[in-house]
């Protein structure tokens, strides 16, 4: 009864598709793909950043600014 049978997951798959359509998880995983690569990045810079040496000087760090948006299609009216 606690098990569940490739067809069980199949079927649920399914359901996600048609609730969330393909390009929305398509969307979702790519995020996820890119957030996963950029803490991959934060925690390589993050362990090459400390000095080894107490003497050295700490580097200005310079932050960007993120702008977050919508893009669409630009339609065309007629007249």
């Amino acid at each position: 009864m606690g098990e569940f049978s490739i067809w069980h997951w199949l079927i649920v798959l399914v359901i996600v598709m048609l609730i969330f359509g393909t390009k929305k998880l398509r969307n979702i995983g790519t995020d996820l793909g890119g957030a996963v690569r950029g803490f991959k990045e934060g925690m390589r810079e993050g362990t090459a950043d400390k000095p080894a040496d107490k003497t050295t000087e700490a580097s200005p760090q310079i932050t960007g600014q993120t702008v977050e948006g919508e893009v669409k299609e630009k339609t065309e009216t007629t007249v």
